[in-house]
């Protein structure tokens, strides 16, 4: 099965995670199939938290993939801003 979830980087309490297209059976920050955006929980004054091609969301979607929980909630988090935008 195909998944979209995150992927954790960064250095240590420092996280950074791009959002990612991966094959269920690989480990969390293994091999990929896409990356679909990132997401920076640590962001500060101007800097960009949060990028999501939404495009690719939908067609992952659109295809089977299993969108994790947290994927979900920042998806709609994404939409929420470019529509205020």
């Amino acid at each position: 099965m195909v998944v979209i979830r995150l992927s954790r980087g960064g250095a240590k309490a420092r996280p950074f995670y791009t959002i990612v297209v991966a094959d269920k059976r690989v480990r969390r920050d293994g091999a990929f199939i896409e990356r679909l955006g990132f997401y920076n929980p640590s962001a500060r004054g101007a800097e960009e938290s949060l990028r999501l091609a939404q495009d690719r969301l939908a067609y992952w979607r659109g295809v089977g993939a299993q969108v994790s929980p947290t994927v979900e909630r920042l998806a709609k988090q994404n939409a929420k801003a470019v529509v205020a935008a």
